[in-house]
């Protein structure tokens, strides 16, 4: 919590506050401001009256109060508020800085600082996500009753809005749904939901392949009776609050152990949520009221997340163990096309630059998804049919165990076609459709215990040519020949032999540059880098184009933006040693902008974001970032590391990624052997030889076993090593006495 405040807030009280020289600081008050400015903006009433009236709107439970913060105040300012206060928070800010809020009742102390953490939703190109614009929409948090709130950011930040919510403890009594097989889970109309709110009709996925598990974050005192009010606060947030359809989830579970229907559609059915920006179409969404990143969650919710996550994903005969690739639709993390590695019980975190759904939650996931795969057994997974009315027809599916099966297909006129049937851990069975009449015939396999499924199966189809996981990094090029980001590497799959061209397209859709082709490709997966010329600075689009034998044509448009903004950028050394040894301890990243702009490093391991050094706007020069190794959470462990600059403009965002290694273990040298003299190296390392006779020069050595055959039997030894990273061993010395 180092960084400079922009910014100090106070709500719904009055309050004293420390003015420094750098800010509005948490430190305790030192200069009292009199009675606190009450004041109404015409912006905050409008926008009030517009969402908080809306909010109360059909069950009349919740209201939510929508307040634009001043930005560089000289006093604090009462924003409206329901004078009986609040129970859940929700921050929106523009700019590349961060921000924190905390809150207390009326009487009691102010809490603890909380950073408020960017939330996922919908998928980047859907109609749900436009309402967003250039706005960072935090997770909504359930702080119970409060009187207060204060707000203060870094200066990167340009705007901020604050949502809070009043949602009182309902008195109804919960109904559960009583679906066949099904646990308890209480309906929407159990929890009051407003359904005057919903904005559009659901989206459904073809498939559901997996479940991502997520918290809620905020308090974990809820009581049971209030857990209701906690998950309305969450839909009227999510939907007045960040303009998405209807609440994100597509079910919730508190620390009671009840679960709550979340997405309107049918926990049934393959409901595209907003939970997971990226990797929400085919995915089941639930969250456990909470946050579990220090607590660990109640037994009671953890089994049933187990009951709820076995029962749907039986239901989509979905293997909770699997393992696989899903590929993005695009978030800050996994840019579109990009395959993906999930498991069938996943973490939000494995999906996007958070730490959702908290450690010790995240922790239990490989359990719960063994727990989840023994509940409802025996079980059906991945049943799959290849083939078409005309020509033989084969139908495979994988059974938890040696189970019995059956598999009948009906003609059109419901009449049974086909049968078969067998034992054993896998289905294969082949239906000889050839003479079949045409029409559409439908499947089912089914047996002793096992969730059925069906289908069905038609004529055989026009063949047709199409693309799949089309992708292309980086997303912001910038062409002027410098040799930095002049070229981004385009990937796509073909299903057929084609001859393919790639034009890049403006924003009218008119073609302003030919990059490749046409082309023969055979069909697979294809890669190749495309160098667009020097174009004004903007969104562009690159088609792809093929065209087959037949006449048969594919389409298929890949986004690429234009930005002359970040003129270079790169690392001084790709190894630093943050040991306080004066020599490396810093890692110095140099960038150049042509214009202002937001400016974030954020550091990452792997997958994992592991720091956020710098984030604010930034004036057009020379920069450069400084970052000495220090961790928002944890403690540094040296390893490969990406330095991840991200520039934002008026226009388009450009991300570099830049790898580097931390290492301040200084190389060991043992002497294994004299005759021939034999050491061992535990890391590459340049080394140094003085014996009895003579100096020697290594140069640089593997690690393992090395053998200097020129020095036999030397009467003294004394080796010096020095590693990549420059850190230098302890000389080692050896005597024959």
């Amino acid at each position: 919590m180092g960084d400079p405040l922009q910014i100090l807030w106070i709500h719904g009280c009055e309050d004293s506050i420390n003015l420094g020289a750098g800010g509005l600081s948490a430190a305790p008050a030192t200069a009292t401001l009199g009675r606190v400015v009450r004041r109404a903006l015409t912006f905050l009433a409008a926008i009030t009256a517009a969402f908080a009236g809306a909010g109360q709107a059909g069950a009349g439970i919740a209201s939510l109060t929508v307040s634009e913060l001043p930005l560089h105040a000289e006093r604090t300012l009462q924003a409206a508020a329901p004078k009986s206060g609040f129970d859940f928070v929700g921050l929106h800010w523009r700019g590349s800085g961060r921000v924190w809020f905390r809150v207390r009742t009326a009487r009691g102390p102010y809490g603890g600082w909380l950073e408020a953490e960017r939330s996922d939703g919908p998928d980047r190109r859907s109609a749900e996500a436009r309402f967003a614009g250039r706005w960072f929409e935090g997770e909504g948090v359930w702080v119970g009753r409060r009187r207060s709130l204060q707000v203060r950011a870094t200066p990167g930040v340009t705007r901020i809005r604050a949502f809070t919510v009043r949602s009182p403890v309902s008195r109804i009594p919960l109904r559960r749904l009583t679906a066949a097989g099904e646990p308890g889970i209480v309906p929407r109309s159990g929890w009051q939901a407003d359904e005057t709110i919903r904005k559009a009709e659901p989206q459904y996925a073809d498939a559901l392949r997996f479940a991502i598990v997520h918290h809620t974050a905020g308090a974990n005192t809820y009581t049971r009776e209030q857990a209701p009010a906690v998950v309305r606060a969450i839909e009227l947030y999510h939907v007045r609050g960040n303009g998405w359809n209807d609440i994100g989830y597509n079910a919730l579970v508190d620390r009671y152990g009840t679960v709550y229907e979340g997405r309107y559609g049918g926990l049934d059915r393959n409901v595209v949520g907003a939970h997971a920006r990226g990797f929400n179409t085919g995915s089941f969404g639930i969250a456990v009221v909470g946050d579990f990143t220090k607590a660990a969650p109640p037994k009671a919710a953890t089994d049933a997340l187990v009951r709820t996550i076995a029962w749907r994903l039986d239901l989509a005969h979905s293997d909770p163990l699997s393992a696989f690739d899903a590929v993005s639709a695009g978030n800050e993390r996994f840019p579109p096309g990009v395959p993906v590695p999930m498991r069938g019980v996943s973490g939000h975190r494995d999906t996007g630059s958070t730490t959702c759904p908290g450690q010790k939650l995240y922790d239990l996931l490989p359990a719960i998804a063994r727990q989840t795969a023994t509940i409802g057994l025996p079980k059906l997974y991945e049943p799959a049919v290849a083939g078409s009315i005309g020509g033989p027809i084969t139908f495979t599916a994988r059974l938890s165990g040696a189970s019995s099966w059956r598999l009948a297909v009906s003609a059109p006129d419901g009449t049974t076609t086909f049968e078969a049937s067998g034992k054993g851990p896998t289905v294969t069975a082949v239906w000889d459709a050839t003479a079949a009449p045409p029409g559409a015939y439908t499947w089912r396999l089914e047996g002793p215990g096992l969730t059925p499924a069906t289908g069905t199966v038609g004529p055989t189809a026009v063949a047709e040519i199409a693309f799949t996981a089309a992708g292309v990094l980086p997303q912001t090029v910038s062409p002027d020949g410098d040799g930095f980001l002049d070229a981004a590497r385009l990937t796509y799959t073909l299903n057929a032999n084609a001859n393919v061209q790639i034009d890049l397209r403006g924003a009218d859709g008119a073609v302003v540059a030919s990059l490749d082709g046409p082309r023969w490709r055979r069909a697979g997966p294809q890669t190749l880098s495309v160098s667009p010329p020097d174009l004004p600075d903007g969104t562009y689009e690159l088609r792809l184009t093929a065209k087959a034998a037949g006449g048969l044509i594919a389409t298929s448009s890949v986004p690429l933006s234009i930005s002359h903004t970040l003129a270079a950028a790169a690392l001084a050394a790709t190894v630093f040693t943050p040991n306080a040894d004066g020599r490396s301890d810093l890692l110095r990243l140099r960038y150049t902008l042509t214009q202002p702009a937001g400016v974030q490093l954020r550091i990452l391991r792997g997958d994992a974001w592991t720091a956020t050094p710098f984030a604010e706007e930034v004036a057009a020069g020379r920069r450069t970032v400084v970052w000495d190794g220090t961790r928002e959470r944890g403690v540094l462990r040296e390893g490969d590391f990406v330095a991840e600059l991200v520039v934002t403009d008026a226009i388009t965002t450009t991300t570099v990624r830049l790898p580097f290694r931390a290492d301040w273990t200084p190389p060991r040298v043992v002497v294994a052997g004299i005759a021939p003299l034999t050491l061992r190296v535990s890391e590459s390392s340049l080394i140094t030889l003085r014996s009895s006779g003579g100096s020697r020069r290594l140069g640089l050595v593997a690690p393992g076993v090395v053998k200097v055959s020129s020095i036999r039997k030397p009467k003294w030894l004394e080796i010096r090593a020095t590693d990549l990273a420059g850190n230098r061993a302890v000389p080692v010395r050896w005597s024959a006495h």
